[in-house]
């Protein structure tokens, strides 16, 4: 093995498909997933770019939690209906242990781990059964940055209510919030790719919650 890089703060991503073992053709599943982290790596900068790893699990790493957050939900989005992803958001210091392969390591990783096997658990419960993001702060990450656990509170809890709203979106909702989320694209073009009228796609974006969807987003985003 290659000596070890130094260690840089990140904000990292690990995630998985949910019920991946149930496809009936895993090879088309690897297809879509390989073309959604495309379209993501495109629209978001990454200081690692996301890719799969092993089976049905993705990640990637970015300089901050709102590029990260942003990064997850536009992936869910582009796969969605027919594919759900969970993942986990984890902050702190990643080792490099082997570049050319993208091997990493480090506190940042064990936190994202904790935070997706806490969504896979949360999802178990009624009153939880949509989320699918959670954040945790690294404890090397909790001592540096001082408040990282009151932000990591607030963070979780709005991911919580922004799941809940995607998670029980009818299949037209989510192809509406995911086209507002593309670059440039209005919502007389929505109404167009539909076969609605505008007003129609601004109703269905007050009356289920795409607007508070979006505009929770645009807070999340300027994250550091």
């Amino acid at each position: 093995m290659r000596s070890l890089k130094g260690s840089a703060s990140r904000c990292v991503l690990l995630g998985d498909v949910v019920g991946s073992r149930a496809a009936a053709d895993r090879r088309e599943l690897h297809r879509a997933i390989e073309g959604a982290l495309g379209v993501v790596n495109a629209r978001i900068p990454a200081v690692t770019e996301l890719r799969v790893t092993v089976g049905d699990e993705f990640q990637g790493a970015y300089s901050t939690l709102g590029a990260a957050v942003d990064a997850a939900l536009q992936l869910r989005l582009l796969l969605l209906p027919a594919v759900d992803t969970r993942v986990g958001l984890g902050r702190g210091a990643v080792t490099i242990l082997d570049p050319e392969r993208g091997i990493e390591d480090g506190p940042a990783w064990w936190a994202a781990r904790k935070a997706i096997e806490e969504v896979e658990q949360a999802a178990g419960r009624p009153a939880t059964r949509h989320l699918r993001t959670a954040y945790r702060v690294s404890v090397e990450g909790r001592a540096r940055l001082g408040s990282a656990s009151s932000v990591a509170a607030a963070v979780n809890a709005t991911l919580l209510c922004r799941d809940h709203l995607v998670g029980s979106f009818s299949d037209r909702s989510v192809r509406l919030l995911r086209g507002l989320m593309e670059p440039d694209t209005t919502q007389s073009e929505l109404a167009q790719r539909e076969g609605i009228s505008a007003s129609a796609v601004s109703q269905r974006v007050r009356a289920d919650g795409i607007g508070a969807v979006l505009a929770a987003q645009e807070l999340l985003r300027g994250l550091p």
